[in-house]
């Protein structure tokens, strides 16, 4: 008698973002906190600059929104990640869950629904965790462009 039982493949394997459910969805967040970041475009050529200066609703220690049911309420331009916008937002960061299956790529070994550790990203030192301040400490965004964010 054979016990190869095969392992059902994850849901991201299996479902495109469209037929994910909302908790499908919202688990694919690995909370590195680099969409949160304040970015600065170039007027002239359009390129994207991200600064280490974070949202005022950023939790610089987990790196989560604070108020994410009410985030639009506080932050007007707090953009709604969806299906529809994703390919467009080419500020997304690469390591993005949500970008990485809309590229038709897989999510990375220290992401925490592979790792099955919701500190996963953390701990494999992605997230902003001790290297961005929040807006309200910040004077002048130019002075925090880094290059970090990949």
């Amino acid at each position: 008698m054979s016990l190869n039982k095969k392992e059902p493949q994850p849901f991201w394997k299996i479902k495109s973002l469209v037929e994910m459910s909302a908790k499908e969805w919202e688990s694919l967040c690995d909370g590195c906190g680099k969409c949160c970041l304040e970015k600065l475009e170039d007027e002239l050529s359009g390129e994207i600059s991200y600064t280490a200066v974070a949202c005022n609703l950023l939790d610089l220690e987990t790196c989560r929104c604070a108020r994410y049911e009410q985030r639009h309420q506080y932050m007007d331009d707090c953009i709604q990640l969806d299906t529809k916008n994703i390919s467009e937002l080419k500020w997304m960061p690469s390591t993005c869950a949500y970008r990485l299956l809309a590229e038709g790529k897989d999510l990375p070994a220290w992401h925490p629904l592979v790792t099955k550790n919701k500190n996963s990203a953390i701990e494999a030192g992605i997230t902003i965790k001790d290297r961005a301040v929040t807006a309200k400490d910040a004077k002048d965004l130019e002075k925090y462009i880094v290059d970090w964010p990949e």
